[in-house]
């Protein structure tokens, strides 16, 4: 008897996978019987025209007539036929088929045959293949049930007797549901009666456990078709049964493996991880899984040696971090979760950690093996469990081995495949990421923290408005961790920040005071301030520092200073607008190579000054491909020359006009007089580039309630010309949102100013200093919506303080075939 599952599977069957071959039923003779709708639409013929009359004679060709008797010979002979054969239509056409016919049993050893045709010519038109005719055309195993309008059985064939395990004299005159109580019987005879009922063809997939699967579910697809008789009269219904373990098997495993990145690594233990990686291993790939780790790792130690240097050395102990098993009941077990492992230096276990290779073994030699001699108690305990197949996966990270991985089956007859090793790494790779995460955030948790240029920006990009490059030369090139900073930060309506800064001293001390400020400023540029008044904000920062350093009563005060030049370039103006406190003047270089360092107020430096120094912005009109150089006094200050010495060095190397910022970088740090400086050096790049007119549209607008329609107007005329009509409806919005706002708050002119770069920004321009600030309104509200349904369909909003009151704007994103123009 077959056990069974009432459970319904995860995954419904796909309408596309019904499948469309022709069924006709056949007696012992050859005459037909039983006749579907998928055949009529086949071949033309109706059941009325078809069934009563000799096979032979309606389907193939007068001239193929002859060799039905050939057929029917290998039919009897060989309990069934499959290949491919021509069939007339009724019209005339002939059509090429992929036919098969399977031997049916009745009640009293009768027999008839079941006839299954496919067309040719539908496969290579691109029509989904279901299981069912996958099977039709591979020739493999198909279980057939013929029921009638009871849905009592009255034929078999033998493939069903092997998917369930059940005698076919067991089979005729009864229900499903007699036979198969908990088969999902009642959902299959469900199905096979709306056949009945609507004369449709319908597919359901049910589990079961045949005998020799050894307890191991299988899945099975079964297609339902309703039999007609020659009145085209439902006489029955037909099902179809075909074996999908293995595509079933395929889908839960590329399930699993995206699982995999949410069930492994929830915490930041290792020992933690290394159990989640074999619970989710097991079942679905082993029957056993265990994750031994190197000793050292659960400690937070990385191992020792890198993959292919430990040639020679006795392997790693390993400890057990995870283990799970198919039959957890089993009475001793020969593993036990956390004990040290020591691996046999000529096993395939030292061998994997040693390369980094993994290891297949199909069919597992139990006692020929290394590993059995050195432990053979522990062998003969692997003998006991039935464990025949292994896997042994190292997993790697960084170029280190952190453990081994290791897959056993017992229960699953089935050996251990390439493909079953390609998904083993596959989850063992993922595994890795998060144990190599844990190991160092366990490193970190132990050891001090060292500092160094992580803490500058790994990649920076100038956007629409400018071209950069850059370099950071520490002091001390091998340990030392300075101060100096740098970045580049993009702001709205297509405009740039750069910066600059210098934290006094050096050490981790600096290091780290510099990650403070080079944060504190990013969040200073988000406001959308002016360079002298985000100075002013960064020196308050910077003094209160001093001060809590300063109340700390277990710690010597350290005095926080630093320098800082920091320039907004607008690429729509060709505008620089710059403030520094303290620090060297940059360097600018027109497009012929004339070099300058403009005159500009130097400020106090940052947290020094008490606050009583005022900053002060100066503004600047650049040409197209002017180069800006900011850097910090390193580059041009040294022990023995004067920083004007320094600055011409600068100049001159900056003067080189048709090089690359790239090439520019590396001249002006190897004209240094020094390759080991003895303070740190920064230098940023920018050259500038501008927007061309066609980019940027702006409008004047009247302070009346009839702006919000002229600027809606306006502004889906413009996206019209740029090719971007899908942002309509979004930016239609948010210029109303705007613009209704500065009529409602505003007494002047109101200017609109679309700008297409790598976004679009909206920006509407007004003489009210205030800042909008977005609320939540409360479902009664009137008011206080349009700021929130703007922040709801921009990718960014904000607002800046201009000359004569503010802008407001709005970023949209831009789809990858848009170009600008």
């Amino acid at each position: 008897m077959t056990n069974t599952d009432h459970t319904p599977l995860a995954e419904p069957v796909s309408p596309r996978e019904i499948p469309d071959a022709a069924i006709a039923m056949l007696d012992a003779e050859g005459t037909v019987v039983g006749w579907t709708h998928a055949a009529r639409q086949l071949v033309g013929y109706t059941a009325r025209e078809v069934v009563g009359r000799f096979a032979a004679h309606v389907l193939p060709p007068p001239e193929e007539a002859l060799r039905a008797a050939s057929y029917a010979e290998q039919c009897r002979a060989q309990g069934g036929w499959s290949g491919t054969v021509a069939v007339r239509h009724r019209i005339g056409h002939t059509l090429r088929v992929t036919l098969r016919l399977s031997l049916l049993w009745g009640q009293d050893a009768s027999t008839q045959w079941l006839v299954s045709v496919t067309d040719i010519g539908t496969l290579s038109s691109g029509t989904t293949n279901g299981p069912v005719r996958e099977s039709l055309l591979a020739r493999a195993p198909i279980g057939i049930v013929v029921h009638d309008l009871q849905l009592r059985c009255r034929l078999v064939d033998d493939v069903m007797e092997h998917h369930v395990g059940v005698p076919r004299d067991r089979w005729f005159g009864h229900h499903l549901k007699d036979l198969f109580p908990g088969f999902e019987a009642e959902a299959l005879e469900a199905v096979m009666q709306q056949v009945l009922e609507n004369g449709a063809t319908k597919v359901h997939e049910y589990r079961a456990w045949p005998p020799a699967s050894r307890g191991r579910a299988h899945v099975f697809s079964a297609s339902f078709f309703c039999l007609q008789d020659a009145d085209g009269e439902t006489m029955g219904v037909c099902s179809m049964s075909v074996d999908v373990t293995g595509n079933r098997r395929a889908r839960e495993r590329l399930a699993i493996l995206s699982e995999a990145s949410m069930r492994i690594g929830s915490t930041l233990d290792v020992m933690q991880s290394g159990q989640e990686l074999a619970n989710l291993a097991v079942p679905l790939l082993a029957d056993h899984a265990f994750i031994d780790l190197v000793e050292s790792v659960p400690f937070g130690v990385e191992p020792s040696g890198q993959i292919g240097t430990t040639s020679g050395r006795r392997p790693p102990l390993l400890r057990r971090a995870g283990l799970a098993t198919i039959d957890p009941d089993v009475a001793e077990l020969p593993w036990v979760r956390e004990e040290v492992i020591h691996v046999h230096p000529a096993s395939s276990f030292a061998t994997a950690l040693r390369t980094g290779r993994s290891y297949l073994e199909p069919v597992l030699d139990t006692h020929a093996s290394p590993w059995v001699d050195h432990d053979p108690a522990r062998a003969q305990k692997v003998r006991d469990t039935g464990v025949h197949s292994l896997m042994v996966v190292p997993i790697r990270a960084r170029r280190y081995v952190l453990g081994l991985a290791l897959f056993f089956r017992s229960e699953e007859q089935t050996p251990f495949q390439e493909d079953d090793l390609l998904l083993a790494e596959e989850l063992v790779t993922r595994a890795a990421l998060c144990l190599d995460n844990a190991l160092r955030y366990a490193h970190e948790r132990t050891t001090a923290l060292t500092l160094q240029r992580d803490l500058l920006p790994h990649h920076v990009r100038g956007g629409a408005a400018v071209e950069v490059a850059t370099r950071y030369v520490p002091a001390d090139m091998d340990h030392g961790v300075g101060g100096d900073w740098f970045d580049v930060i993009k702001l709205s309506g297509a405009r740039v920040a750069l910066v600059v800064g210098d934290v006094v001293g050096h050490g981790i001390n600096a290091a780290a005071t510099m990650g403070r400020l080079r944060t504190a400023v990013r969040t200073l540029a988000d406001m959308e301030l002016p360079p002298h008044e985000l100075l002013t904000h960064l020196d308050d920062t910077v003094r209160r520092l001093n001060e809590e350093d300063a109340d700390a009563p277990d710690q010597d005060p350290a005095v926080v200073g630093a320098t800082c030049v920091y320039a907004v370039y607008d690429p729509v103006t060709r505008r620089c607008t710059m403030a520094r406190a303290g620090h060297p003047p940059p360097a600018i270089i027109d497009p012929q190579g004339h070099v300058i360092f403009p005159d500009m107020p130097a400020g106090a430096p940052l947290g020094l000054g008490l606050g009583l120094v005022p900053f002060e912005s100066v503004e600047l009109e650049l040409p197209e491909g002017t180069l800006l150089a900011l850097y910090t006094d390193g580059l041009v200050e040294s022990r023995d020359d004067d920083i004007d010495v320094g600055l011409d060095r600068l100049g001159v190397a900056l003067a080189r006009t048709g090089s690359s910022l790239e090439d520019l970088c590396s001249q002006v740090i190897e004209a240094l007089p020094s390759q080991a400086p003895a303070d740190d050096v920064t230098l940023l790049l920018a050259r500038t580039q501008g927007l061309e007119p066609a980019q940027v549209a702006s409008w004047e607008l009247p302070n009346e309630p009839a702006a919000v329609s002229i600027a809606r107007q306006a502004a889906v005329h413009q996206l019209s010309e740029w090719g971007l009509e899908y942002l309509v409806g979004t930016v239609e919005l948010i210029v109303s949102e705007l613009v209704t706002n500065a009529i409602r708050y505003s007494g002047g002119p109101i200017f609109l100013q679309l700008i297409q770069h790598q976004v679009l920004t909206c920006e509407v321009s007004d003489s009210n200093t205030s800042h909008p600030r977005p609320r939540h309104p409360h479902s009664i509200d009137e008011n206080g919506r349009g700021l929130f349904l703007v922040a709801q369909l921009s990718r960014r909003w904000g607002s800046r303080s201009a000359t004569n009151g503010k802008v407001v704007w709005a970023e949209q994103d831009l789809r990858s075939k848009a170009v600008a123009v």
